[in-house]
């Protein structure tokens, strides 16, 4: 699995469902347009076809972002996500394992009410014009989807790395821009020192 890999957590009803004997616990890893503090660094949010391209690949969902705890996994049929106007909607069918009966008596009684999902950005813009940066994820390589115990927004460390990148670049962009008025500048004034060049041999 590639490295920098960011993870975030969305606190709500994890819905849990049994028909016929399947279990299906039904919630959202992310909900779109929703601005959340990153530390105390950035705010971010998702918009919305974030999801789109990556929940097309195999995904995993586990428990706490544990890969030693899978629960299910959408090659299987067992993981179903999808976008819809609110977010990146997920299904998962849990498996009678001691993982998966573990986590249906939890969130049963409500001590697990959140979910997660691990991934990498692939696009994003970042606005620096209010107090604090905000960062728009506008895609994701995504890796999995959790039920977690403890949401937490983490791995701020990539974001701000994100950040200086995205700087650097704008600071690239402001010395391009004030190199290519400075040519400008310089072409319009030799064009000045000819045509002025020019009226005096005339006269």
């Amino acid at each position: 699995m590639t490295t920098n890999i960011e993870k975030r957590s969305y606190v709500g009803a994890v819905e849990h469902r049994a028909d016929d004997g399947k279990r299906t616990l039904i919630g959202y890893a992310a909900k779109f347009e929703r601005l959340a503090m990153i530390g105390s660094y950035f705010q971010e949010k998702i918009a919305p076809g974030a999801f789109s391209t990556a929940i097309g690949g195999d995904i995993r969902a586990l428990v706490d972002h544990d890969p030693g705890r899978v629960i299910g996994r959408t090659k299987s049929g067992t993981l179903r996500l999808s976008e819809d106007g609110t977010g990146l909607r997920v299904e998962i069918d849990v498996p009678d394992t001691t993982d998966g009966n573990d986590l249906w008596v939890l969130v049963e009684r409500g001590d697990i009410s959140g979910m997660s999902f691990g991934f990498r950005v692939t696009k994003e813009t970042w606005d620096e014009t209010g107090d604090v940066p905000v960062r728009t994820i506008q895609a994701v390589e995504l890796f999995e989807v959790s039920a977690v115990a403890w949401p937490a927004y983490e791995d701020t460390t990539i974001g701000l790395r994100s950040l200086d990148a995205a700087r650097a670049d704008g600071d690239l962009a402001n010395r391009n821009a004030t190199a290519a008025a400075r040519r400008v500048a310089e072409k319009r004034a030799a064009m000045e020192q000819r045509i002025r060049g020019i009226r005096q041999d005339a006269s």
